[in-house]
C-alpha cells in the first residue's frame, strides 16, 4: 500500500523538550475526569485526565516531531503516548519501533489512538494487522484487528482482494472473549463492509458464518455486524440517484 499522504503541521514556537511536553500536559490535566473515564474501562494509573482534543491542540503547536516522539513514549503516561502518536512521522516509523510500543499497550484508548494517528498510516500497516491479530497479548490482538478497521477506512487504493483476505482473519478471531477483542473484531468486519457492495456482501456472509459459531462472543459480534451492515445498506438504497 502506498502510504497516505501526511499533513505536515508547522510548529509555532520554539521545539520543546520532553519535560517541557509533559509539563504542559499536566498543566492541561483534569482529574475530576478520572472517574468518569474509569467507567469506559480507562483506568486512572499513569492517566492525567487531558482530553483528546486538547492533545490534539498541542500537536499542532509541536508539529511532526519523530525524536521527540519516542522520548515521549517512554515517559509511560497514557496521554504522552497519545500524543506521540500524533506527531510521530509514518515515514520514519519502522517494524521494530511498531512490535515495540505494541507490546507496551495496556489501555484501549491509546491502542486505538496509536493504530488511527500513526499505524495505519504507514505502509508495513498490513503486515503489521496480518500478524498481530495471531497474538495472544490482549491489546497487541486488538492493535491488529483495530489496524484491518483502519485500512478499511484509510486505504482507498486498495483492491477488494486485500480485504477479502482479511475475512478469514477475522473469522478466527471471533471466538475471542476478550471485549476489548471482541469489539475490534466487530469494528474490522464492519468497516470491511463499508467500503462498497461486494464486499458489504462478503462482510454479511462471513458475519452469518460467525454467527453460527458456537461461541457467545462471536454470536455478539455476528449480530453487531449485520445490523450495522442492514443501516448501512438502507442508506444506499435512500441516496438519490
Amino acid at each position: 500500500m502506498a502510504a497516505r499522504p501526511v499533513k505536515q503541521s508547522a510548529a509555532t514556537g520554539p521545539v520543546m523538550t520532553v519535560g517541557e511536553v509533559v509539563d504542559n500536559l499536566r498543566s492541561r490535566a483534569r482529574p475530576e475526569n478520572l472517574p468518569g473515564m474509569a467507567r469506559y474501562g480507562l483506568t486512572p494509573a499513569g492517566r492525567l485526565g487531558v482530553s483528546v482534543p486538547e492533545m490534539r491542540d498541542l500537536a499542532r503547536r509541536i508539529g511532526r516531531n519523530h525524536r521527540l516522539a519516542l522520548q515521549l513514549w517512554r515517559t509511560e503516561w497514557q496521554e504522552a503516548r497519545m500524543l506521540a502518536s500524533m506527531i510521530a512521522d509514518p515515514h520514519t516509523l519502522t517494524v521494530q519501533q511498531m512490535n515495540a510500543w505494541v507490546r507496551d499497550l495496556d489501555s484501549w484508548d491509546v491502542c486505538d489512538q496509536v493504530c488511527m494517528n500513526l499505524f495505519g498510516r504507514t505502509p508495513l500497516a498490513w503486515g503489521r494487522a496480518r500478524l498481530w491479530t495471531r497474538r495472544k497479548a490482549e491489546f497487541v490482538r486488538r492493535a491488529g484487528y483495530v489496524l484491518c478497521a483502519c485500512l478499511a477506512v484509510s486505504d482507498k487504493a486498495a483492491p477488494d482482494e486485500r480485504f477479502h483476505s482479511l475475512l478469514p482473519v477475522i473469522v478466527q478471531g471471533a471466538t475471542d472473549q476478550r471485549n476489548y477483542v471482541k469489539k475490534a473484531v466487530s469494528w474490522a468486519l464492519r468497516q470491511i463492509g463499508k467500503r462498497n457492495a461486494p464486499l458489504q456482501a462478503a462482510a454479511v456472509k462471513t458475519a452469518r458464518k460467525i454467527r453460527s459459531l458456537d461461541s457467545a462472543p462471536a454470536r455478539w459480534i455476528a449480530s453487531d455486524v449485520l445490523r450495522d451492515l442492514q443501516r448501512q445498506r438502507l442508506r444506499r438504497r435512500r441516496r438519490p440517484a
